[in-house]
């Protein structure tokens, strides 16, 4: 059995009863294969980034621990988003689920279907708050501390769910 490791995954979801989805999903999160969830953020409703002319997002992240390997995580995850009904059109389309691995350990990696630690984790409040709400002192891999990036997201719209 490999090692178990530590995982972050973005949740977001804009059509359907996208708040129901995201809570449906971080259940789910803590079934997949060898994987347990640990702690999630609350839910967030935040504006559209890219193409604005869709409706807001609800928006959550997880912290994982697994025994999948980065490669193995990201193909559950795109399982659980299909479970879920989604489909890729286009970039930016609204979408009934989507989950991305945020952060797996340390590991720094830049393979054509994974790049970790995400490349836009650190422009993007909707990732950045839940993020710090749940691991305040996590250090980001070759950008340094997560809140020290608060600041340059404080004009994007994020609003925390009771």
């Amino acid at each position: 059995m490999s090692s178990m490791h530590q995982a972050y995954v973005a949740l977001g979801a804009n059509l359907g009863d996208a708040h129901a989805t995201v809570r449906a999903a971080l259940d789910r999160l803590d079934h997949l294969d060898a994987t347990r969830l640990v702690a999630a953020s609350s839910i967030y409703r935040t504006a559209p980034v890219g193409c604005v002319h869709q409706p807001d997002f609800f928006n959550a992240v997880a912290r994982l621990e697994t025994r999948l390997e980065p490669q193995g995580l990201l193909a559950a995850l795109l399982a659980l988003e299909a479970d879920f009904g989604r489909t890729r059109r286009a970039k930016n389309d609204p979408r009934t689920l989507d989950l991305d691995l945020l952060l797996f350990d340390d590991l720094t990696l830049n393979l054509p279907s994974l790049t970790l630690p995400h490349p836009r984790l650190h422009l993007r409040a909707f990732v950045l708050v839940p993020l710090a709400e749940i691991a305040p002192d996590l250090v980001l891999p070759g950008r340094g501390n997560l809140c020290a990036w608060l600041p340059a997201v404080a004009n994007q719209s994020v609003t925390r769910l009771p």
